[in-house]
């Protein structure tokens, strides 16, 4: 088993920046793809941006340019620093964890989720 928590969202001006951190622990010798979703309220959940055996990174269109994840393996943490916010960035935050190094691998554990807020 793998426990995720998310931590570091907020409220924060048009424009602004937050960091988000997810920390890992339990089973995390089992875990090779990570990823930030989010959910905005009356939306589906949505892939934000994942790193793929943690190399490779990929983000979702309307974040790009503007959010960058990344993984310290030796703290057991990935991060999302996220930049040049807009209203539409509002969501609750969730990070997830995949056994599998698939480019298409689904995703076995979620955190709790972190709420941002983007005041306009």
């Amino acid at each position: 088993q793998v426990q995720l928590v998310e931590s570091g969202g907020g409220l924060v001006q048009t424009g602004g920046s937050l960091r988000l951190s997810c920390a890992a622990s339990g089973s995390i010798f089992s875990i090779n793809n990570m990823a930030w979703y989010r959910q905005a309220p009356g939306k589906q959940r949505e892939l934000v941006a994942r790193i793929i055996r943690a190399s490779i990174t990929d983000y979702s269109a309307p974040v790009k340019g503007r959010f960058t994840i990344s993984r310290d393996n030796a703290k057991n943490q990935v991060y999302l620093q996220m930049n040049s916010l807009k209203p539409e960035d509002t969501a609750v935050y969730y990070c997830a964890a995949a056994t599998s190094g698939d480019y298409s691998a689904r995703y076995d554990y979620w955190g709790q989720g972190t709420q941002v807020t983007v005041s306009s």
